[in-house]
């Protein structure tokens, strides 16, 4: 029997909800500035650059947060594999929500000059820092504390904080524009709210994420001390080829959710060429992310019936056949088309990120687990969503048109869609330090460790 059954139903329980509470605090803090860099950032920090680079900057700020998610990972990954899960879950959602609610008290440009944007680019960098550290750990906890037949859905609910996340950011931001603070309110103090809120859900994430036992298979290293001195050095010296292909599995899918769902659509959508309100641009959003929310879990469920990899490749080939309808039907203009075209889009993309978690954990040895899923996640969204919605506006501003935005869309969803196909599918392999040996044998079907290997997934007795 695996570690990881040893976790009682009860405990699974607890990780589960903590798992999905702490991910959707972190992630509404994130995205809550994905929200409004695409709404106001632009006219009240980057105004005087105009109003189209003043928007390209708003939105490379953005971006910014993913280039310093590998040093989260890295420090993340360090102390996780050495010192434990829980640590890191309880210090990164600190220090996401402390950058949250700073943001929400910062002077803008017309009150202080350029330090305004200088100190958003800071908070948004300390931002980035927490969330390179906060998936892996949230990850481990799920996937290590489920028996081996029930990873995917276990694994799942950290994914859901993620839909959840922008299903939050969206739907406060869409109760300040539409009721609490409409038109110049909104641009003069509402926006400032849904960043002090983060305080309140800060506190209730941080009691939930201690009241959870450390990981049972952390647990198991540290009594065993198989901890690497140096995690991260292990990691690239004998896994460096996977890290690479894991990063390029997310890339694809990290480039559609990111810039679709959380920054690009509203800005375009409430823009000139299409002109929707920004109130029913945001439920429209809001309403696609519980779309994606519901098919994450379903993919996580179907992943433990018929394997990570081909429910993977179920999921980008739903994205990509949507790539190209998204922005046909937006850009009719009308709102019923909006629903439809976020509807589409998210299926794909739910069934393309639920198996993540436990398809990450299963790829990695025990003993750099942590730096694995970590490093992987961060690379791969600095490859896939860091410039997306920075990229789109530019290909949109070049072009004239969205045609461009989806053969981009394209273009990523079939990188992440080859780079699935290299990896064996291990579901159910054991994931305790004691099948280190088997764990240590390629993930990949190109690499010639494999060939002593039955194809076939490694199942836990």
């Amino acid at each position: 029997m695996s570690t990881s059954t040893h976790s009682s139903t009860a405990n699974q329980r607890r990780v589960a909800f903590a798992t999905v509470i702490g991910t959707t605090v972190e992630w509404y803090d994130f995205f809550i500035y994905a929200t409004a860099a695409g709404l106001v950032f632009a006219q009240l920090f980057f105004e005087p650059a105009g109003a189209s680079i003043g928007l390209l900057l708003s939105f490379a700020s953005v971006g910014i947060s993913f280039l310093f998610r590998p040093l989260g990972a890295f420090l993340a990954g360090h102390y996780g594999d050495r010192i434990g899960r829980r640590a890191m879950l309880v210090m990164t959602l600190i220090l996401m929500g402390a950058a949250t609610t700073l943001i929400g008290f910062l002077p803008t440009y017309a009150t202080a000059g350029v330090i305004a944007p200088v100190m958003l680019l800071l908070l948004r960098i300390v931002q980035g820092i927490s969330a390179g550290g906060e998936w892996g750990g949230a990850v481990l906890m799920a996937v290590e504390h489920a028996p081996s037949d029930r990873r995917g859905r276990a694994g799942a609910f950290p994914q859901l904080g993620v839909p959840l996340g922008l299903l939050l950011a969206t739907g406060v931001t869409a109760l300040m524009t539409g009721a609490i603070s409409p038109g110049a309110a909104f641009l003069e103090w509402g926006w400032r709210v849904p960043f002090l809120l983060s305080i309140v859900l800060i506190v209730v994430g941080y009691f939930v994420r201690r009241a959870v036992d450390e990981s049972p298979i952390f647990q198991e290293i540290a009594a065993a001390k198989k901890q690497p001195r140096v995690p991260i050095v292990d990691l690239f010296r004998r896994h460096g080829l996977l890290v690479i292909v894991a990063a390029l599995i997310f890339a694809g899918n990290n480039a559609a959710g990111y810039m679709a769902t959380g920054g690009f659509i509203p800005s375009y959508a409430t823009g000139p060429a299409v002109g929707h309100g920004r109130t029913d641009v945001l439920i429209a959003v809001a309403y696609g992310s519980a779309v994606w929310l519901v098919f994450t879990y379903l993919a996580g469920f179907l992943s433990d019936r018929i394997g990570r990899k081909r429910t993977y490749l179920i999921g980008f080939g739903a994205q990509l056949l949507s790539c190209f309808p998204l922005f046909w039907m937006i850009n009719t203009g009308s709102l019923p088309m909006l629903y439809l075209a976020m509807t589409m889009f998210t299926v794909g993309l739910g069934l393309a990120y639920g198996p993540q978690a436990a398809l990450y954990a299963e790829m990695f040895p025990a003993s750099v687990r942590f730096s694995g899923v970590s490093i992987s996640y961060a690379l791969g969204a600095i490859l896939g969503g860091a410039f997306a919605p920075t990229i789109a506006t530019a290909l949109v501003q070049a072009t004239g048109g969205t045609d461009a935005v989806s053969l981009y869309l394209a273009a990523m969803t079939v990188i992440s869609l080859v780079a699935v196909s290299l990896v064996r599918d291990r579901s159910g392999i054991d994931l305790s330090i004691r099948n280190q040996a088997e764990q240590e044998v390629g993930a990949l079907v190109t690499d010639r460790r494999s060939l002593a290997v039955s194809a076939e997934p490694v199942r836990a007795n």
